[in-house]
């Protein structure tokens, strides 16, 4: 006889198909819960570089390469022109102010001074002729001043007799008279003939004046002539030592030609080039250092060159105070040009955060360390070691500032 079966419920039925479809659910959720909420990334602690926040002194500065040179340069230049006849100074070599670097010769230019010396002894001859020759003018000049005198004096004793004998009856009026008149002619005669003297010699002071200013410019001329001859040596302008010279024996040189450097070294500057960005903010007088293992040595900047080349312009620095003692020509330092005092500022070091974020967040980590989260971030004033931080972070927050490559996107990390 067949047995009557109960039928099962209808989730026992289909338990298989209810699991699978609840698994199914949890799986969407899941994924959409993933999708939905924060993406995070698991990351080890020793890949990336994690400092804490703190206010601490911040100075902006500028850390370029700096170059060492001499302090000043000396071009030397041939003052008369010549051919080489012989170097006496080596590339390299010590030099004192004076020392004799190069000897020219210039066959023509002695051919000219010779003549000229012979023209200025026909000179000379003739300025003493001339002067002779007032010497003879202006004595008989004295000899007329001196007779006409005489004749007044005579004259006037004559004049002086002829009116005593005209009160004591000898003369007539009319012969006084006579006297008189002839007298007044003579005066008036020898008046001129003395202003004739005076203007004369006059005249012989201005040509003896006019021949001595002669004289002493032909005594300049030949005195210059003369050094043109020393010129053909060219000598050190400078103590220094001779960096470079373009001679060789025969080679001619035109005069005013550069054939030589001289380095004076009694100190040294250091060149720099900085990024035209700074250039309304680099002056003169601003402080500048350069560290050498535990020394630092500090500078201040001298000279800057407005031009622009290559989006940098160029400035120079002298030490303020000993430089190092290995300093040699040529040689580079870091150097740190200050471009304000150090304020309180609240920082955290450089690191490729900045190039990952362009600055305008961070990872801040949690109190306990395990995980990290985005934080914006604003970015104020910066100098190759340290960014200030404006706002977004507070003192003893701890931020990741490195290891960004790694990262990706992740709006939270957790670190193992």
């Amino acid at each position: 006889m067949d047995i009557q079966r109960t039928p099962r419920p209808w989730y026992v039925r289909y338990r298989p198909h209810i699991l699978a479809c609840a698994a199914l659910a949890a799986l969407c959720l899941y994924a959409l819960s993933l999708a939905l909420g924060p993406r995070k990334q698991r990351i080890r602690a020793r890949d990336i570089g994690i400092y804490e926040v703190r206010e601490q002194p911040f100075t902006e500065y500028v850390d370029v390469e700096g170059l060492v040179q001499p302090i000043r340069t000396v071009r030397l230049n041939a003052l008369e022109g010549g051919y080489v006849e012989g170097i006496l100074a080596e590339e390299g070599a010590m030099l004192r102010e004076g020392d004799t670097i190069l000897l020219l010769s210039n066959p023509d230019l002695r051919r000219s001074i010779i003549e000229e010396q012979a023209e200025w002894e026909n000179q000379q001859r003739n300025f003493r002729e001339q002067e002779i020759e007032m010497e003879q003018h202006s004595l008989t000049l004295r000899q007329q001043a001196l007779d006409a005198s005489h004749q007044m004096q005579s004259l006037r004793k004559s004049l002086l007799q002829s009116r005593e004998e005209w009160r004591m009856g000898i003369k007539t009026k009319a012969e006084l008279e006579v006297l008189e008149e002839d007298y007044e002619y003579r005066q008036r005669k020898v008046e001129l003939q003395l202003q004739s003297l005076r203007h004369d010699s006059v005249a012989t002071r201005l040509k003896r004046e006019t021949v001595a200013a002669n004289r002493k410019a032909s005594m300049r001329k030949l005195a210059h002539s003369a050094g043109r001859i020393d010129r053909l040596t060219v000598r050190a302008t400078a103590d220094g030592q001779l960096s470079y010279l373009n001679a060789a024996l025969g080679q001619q040189v035109q005069a005013g030609q550069c054939v030589g450097e001289i380095k004076v070294l009694t100190s040294h500057k250091v060149k720099a080039s900085l990024s035209e960005y700074y250039i309304d903010r680099i002056a003169i007088g601003l402080p500048a250092s350069i560290q050498q293992r535990d020394s630092i040595f500090p500078l201040s900047i001298s000279k800057v060159v407005p031009e622009v080349k290559d989006r940098n312009f160029d400035c120079e620095l002298v030490f303020t105070s000993s430089p190092p003692s290995n300093i040699r020509l040529g040689k580079s330092y870091r150097v740190q040009i200050e471009l304000g005092q150090p304020e309180p500022a609240l920082v955290i070091p450089r690191g490729d955060f900045y190039q990952s974020t362009s600055g305008r967040w961070i990872y801040r980590l949690s109190p306990d360390g395990r995980t990290a989260r985005r934080t914006p971030l604003e970015i104020g004033r910066q100098n190759p070691a340290q960014y200030e931080v404006r706002s977004g972070l507070r003192p003893g927050d701890r931020v990741i500032v490195s290891g960004y490559d790694k990262l990706g996107d992740a709006e939270e990390l957790v670190i193992k």
